[in-house]
């Protein structure tokens, strides 16, 4: 997880870092502002923190400053009402709030969606509160939609004996259909069943 203070100080080494400073001091403007990063603080790859572009980490750090009591309604409200950018900023800022598993029905609704981008946020850190379950059938859409597994937070430690048997279905079926299957899940699914059986956790459905 990307602590705010690195993010904070990948944005000061940006042409616009001085831009965020301003709207951080205003929290009762963060709706206007959260709108504004795409343009305000631009959208280029943030060298300072991989994985995040400028625009991601300032929306990021302008829900992180939010009191503690509007973080959740700020962030729903945020997400149902962004675009694709936006809601993906709202996704990969969770795991730096104080919200609790509030903001699961947001992971969910990523993860019906046909969006990758949205899909690979919604199972960073903050899908921890995801439950087994449902975190399985996530890993499985990344399977189908082309979403790399490296882009599942905690995979190996979460990875379980049901996993393994949706696995290996799916693997059947491509195999009839000639069609190859993704050398990340083919992975994944050799160092699940080179297990032994008993090594493999079993949890809840």
């Amino acid at each position: 997880m990307m602590p705010p203070e690195r993010l904070h100080a990948a944005l000061r080494d940006t042409p616009n870092g001085a831009w965020l400073d301003e709207a951080l001091a205003s929290p009762a403007t963060v709706t206007r502002s959260f709108a504004a990063a795409g343009r305000r603080a631009g959208r280029a790859p943030l060298p300072g923190a991989p994985g995040w572009t400028a625009d991601e980490a300032a929306r990021a750090l302008l829900l992180s400053a939010l009191p503690p009591g509007r973080v959740a309604a700020e962030a729903r409200d945020l997400y149902h009402h962004g675009d694709a950018d936006e809601k993906r900023a709202v996704l990969k800022a969770l795991p730096l709030l104080p919200i609790g598993r509030d903001a699961v029905p947001l992971l969910l609704d990523a993860i019906r969606t046909n969006d990758a981008r949205l899909l690979a946020a919604a199972l960073g850190p903050y899908a921890a509160h995801l439950d087994q379950a449902a975190w399985r059938q996530a890993v499985l859409k990344c399977v189908f939609t082309g979403v790399p597994l490296a882009e599942v937070d905690r995979l190996e430690e979460r990875a379980d004996a049901e996993l393994a048997a949706m696995l290996a279905a799916f693997a059947e079926e491509r195999e009839a259909a000639g069609r190859p299957v993704p050398g990340d899940a083919a992975a994944l699914l050799s160092r699940l069943t080179s297990r032994s059986t008993g090594d493999l956790p079993i949890e809840e459905t």
